[in-house]
């Protein structure tokens, strides 16, 4: 038996196929089955709403302070802050930041403390994206 090929054997066919004897090719298809990879379909993920945080203007906060909420809780430059207190000023609000709804409440909590702390009546607010 030693030395000998593997001989084809009805009731073990994978078995020669593997060790290199007749019958070589792909296997033969299940009636009803397509070829291929069976893969799971796993459902998306919806990702969450996305919130700005705005910061209104008022005629008692000074400047100077709004950019430095902006540069301290945002981490903006103080060429961005700039330019967003500018718009503050200007428009009468601007967006600070876009965040989820969580970071959001914590970041417009977080202006609200900082300027009471100050004195100044600066507000800010949330709105959907």
């Amino acid at each position: 038996m030693r030395g000998m090929a593997p001989r084809w054997d009805p009731r073990f066919p994978t078995a020669v196929r593997a060790a290199g004897g007749a019958g070589g090719g792909k296997p033969p298809e299940a009636p009803g089955r397509e070829g291929g990879v069976a893969t799971e379909v796993r459902p998306k993920t919806a990702k969450p709403d996305k919130f700005k945080v705005l910061l209104y203007n008022d005629d008692f906060t000074p400047m100077e302070f709004v950019v430095a909420v902006l540069q301290k809780l945002f981490g903006k430059g103080p060429a961005a802050a700039t330019q967003i207190m500018l718009q503050i000023h200007r428009s009468g609000l601007g967006v600070a930041g876009v965040y989820v709804l969580e970071v959001a409440e914590t970041k417009v909590a977080a202006v609200h403390r900082m300027a009471e702390q100050r004195g100044y009546p600066l507000r800010a607010g949330l709105e959907k994206e």
